[in-house]
C-alpha cells in the first residue's frame, strides 16, 4: 500500500497518531509491539491486554517502551496522554478507551476472540485479526456485525491470506481473472503433534501447539478458507489438491484443468516444496488475445494461466499497514465477501475413543481440512473452531471426519450461538440445531 507511509507521516507530523490497542503478548504480538514502537511513526501503541500482564510488561520493555498498569479505560487514556503504554487484563478497558481506534487480536484463541470481536463492535473499535481461526469459524457473521456498527473488520497484511488477497486485487486491477490462489508450504504431515514439534518451537520461541497447527495442515486450511470467503472461490475437494512440487511455482500453470477452474469459479489450494518459498501464488487468465500477446512478450508465458507470486510473507512487519488502511483509507486487507464458501472441518489425527474431550487445534486429537461450506452444513460436520472441549459420543477412527452427531457440546458457549446464528443467516437453519443429540446447545 504505497500511500500508507505518506499518510502515517502526516498523522505523526500533525500530532495525531492512530491509537492502537493490542490483545495478546505471545510470539507474534511481541514482534508487532517492537514494529510499532520502533518502525512505525504515525501509530501509537496505547495499550496491551493479556491474561498474564507480566508478559505484556516484558514485551513492551524489551521493545524500549514504558509499560504501566491500568485497570480502566480512563486509566489507559491518562497513560497514553503521558506517553506510556497501558497494560491490562481487561478487554473492556481497551475497547472502551477513547484513545484506542483499532484493536489487533493476536491471541489465536477462538472462544476468546469471539468475545473480543463483540466487545470491539460494542465499544466502537475497528478490528484487525491476527487470529485466522476466528475468521474461519464465523467471519462472515462478524463482518455483518461490524458493518451494522459502522466499523471495519479485517485480516492482517503480512499474513498469507491478506498477501494472497492483495495479489488477487492486483491481478483483477490489471484485467485478469484469478482462477487459483494458493500457499507455498515446506511441510505437510497431518500426524504431527506438540511433542514432535517441541524442538522447532523452542528454537524459535514459539508455542508448540501453534507450530503444530502449521505442520499438520490445519493452518493452511484455515488460511485458504479465508481467501476463498473473501474472493468467492471454493475447493476442488476436501483438503484441497495439495500437490508435492519441488520446481518453481510458475510450473503450476500447467497442472490445473482450466475448464474445471472456470466451472468452480476459482479455487484455493496449496503446494508443498515449490520455490520460491515460503510464499503465495495466484494463477489467472486473460480473455483478451491482444493482452495475451503482451503477457507473452513480458515473459509470463502463453497461457491460459499466468503465474503471479509473492515470495515472502512478513507477518507482524505489515500489520501496521492494515491498521493504517482501516483508519486512513477505510480499506480492509481481507474480509469475507458474503455467505461462507469454505469451512474447516475436524479430522481425527489418531484413533479416538468415546468419551475423549477434544483438545485445542494443533494438538494430539485432530487436524483441520478445508471443505465446501454447503457440504459442511448439509452433512452437519463439526467446524474446527468449535471442536475444543467437546466430548466424543462414539469411537472415531484415524482420518475420519467428525460430525455434530458424534459429539456432545458443552452448554452455554458463545461460539456455538454465533455459529448457529451464522448458519441461520446464510443457510436458513443452524446445522447443529438439527441434531437431536445437541439439546443442550443454547438457542442462537
Amino acid at each position: 500500500m504505497i500511500p500508507v507511509d505518506t499518510l502515517l507521516a502526516q498523522r505523526q507530523a500533525e500530532g495525531r497518531p492512530i491509537g492502537m490497542g493490542l490483545v495478546g503478548a505471545g510470539f507474534m504480538a511481541r514482534g508487532l509491539i517492537n514494529q510499532v514502537l520502533n518502525s512505525t511513526p504515525g501509530i501509537q501503541l496505547v495499550a496491551v491486554c493479556n491474561r498474564t500482564p507480566s508478559k505484556a510488561h516484558a514485551a513492551i520493555t524489551e521493545a524500549g517502551g514504558t509499560p504501566a498498569a491500568a485497570d480502566s479505560a480512563a486509566g489507559i487514556d491518562r497513560l497514553a496522554a503521558a506517553g506510556s503504554i497501558a497494560v491490562t487484563d481487561d478487554i473492556g478497558a481497551i475497547t472502551s478507551s477513547d484513545r484506542v481506534e483499532v484493536v489487533v487480536d493476536a491471541t489465536g484463541a477462538v472462544a476468546f476472540g469471539a468475545e473480543l470481536a463483540l466487545a470491539c463492535f460494542a465499544g466502537g473499535k475497528h478490528l484487525v485479526l491476527l487470529n485466522a481461526e476466528v475468521d474461519a469459524t464465523f467471519g462472515p457473521l462478524l463482518v455483518t456485525k461490524a458493518d451494522a456498527a459502522g466499523l471495519l473488520y479485517s485480516g492482517a497484511d503480512g499474513d498469507q491470506p491478506a498477501v494472497q488477497m492483495n495479489l488477487i486485487r492486483f491481478v483483477r486491477q490489471i484485467g485478469l481473472t484469478p482462477r487459483v490462489a494458493g500457499n507455498i508450504k515446506g511441510l505437510q504431515d497431518p500426524y504431527r503433534n506438540p511433542t514432535t514439534q517441541e524442538g522447532f518451537a523452542k528454537r524459535w520461541g514459539q508455542d508448540r501447539w501453534m507450530v503444530t497447527s502449521f505442520a499438520d495442515g490445519t493452518k493452511v486450511s484455515v488460511e485458504e478458507s479465508l481467501v476463498a470467503n473473501a474472493a468467492g472461490m471454493t475447493v476442488h475437494k476436501r483438503g484441497m489438491l495439495g500437490r508435492d512440487h519441488h520446481g518453481h511455482v510458475d510450473e503450476l500453470t500447467g497442472m490445473y484443468d482450466i475448464d474445471e477452474l472456470r466451472e468452480l469459479g476459482g479455487a484455493v489450494d496449496y503446494v508443498v516444496g515449490a520455490q520460491p518459498g515460503p510464499g503465495i501464488y495466484v494463477l489467472a487468465e486473460h480473455d483478451d488475445p491482444k493482452q495475451r500477446h503482451y503477457l507473452e512478450l513480458y515473459k509470463l508465458g502463453t497461457g491460459p494461466l499466468y503465474s503471479f507470486y509473492t515470495p515472502y510473507h512478513l507477518c507482524h512487519f505489515e500489520v501496521p499497514t492494515t491498521v493504517a488502511r482501516l483508519v486512513l483509507l477505510g480499506d480492509p486487507a481481507i474480509r469475507p465477501m458474503g455467505a461462507p464458501q469454505v469451512d474447516v472441518v475436524t479430522m481425527a489425527k489418531t484413533d479416538l475413543s468415546a468419551g475423549t474431550v477434544l483438545d485445542r487445534p494443533g494438538g494430539y486429537h485432530y487436524y483441520g481440512e478445508a471443505e465446501r461450506s454447503a457440504t459442511t452444513h448439509r452433512d452437519r460436520l463439526l467446524p474446527l473452531g468449535l471442536a475444543e472441549g467437546v466430548r466424543l459420543r462414539r469411537d472415531v477412527a484415524k482420518d475420519e471426519v467428525i460430525a455434530y452427531a458424534d459429539v456432545e457440546i458443552p452448554p452455554g458457549r458463545l461460539v456455538d450461538r454465533l455459529r448457529a446464528e451464522q448458519d441461520e443467516r446464510f443457510f436458513g437453519s443452524p446445522a447443529a440445531r438439527e441434531e437431536p443429540a445437541l439439546t443442550g446447545l443454547p438457542k442462537g
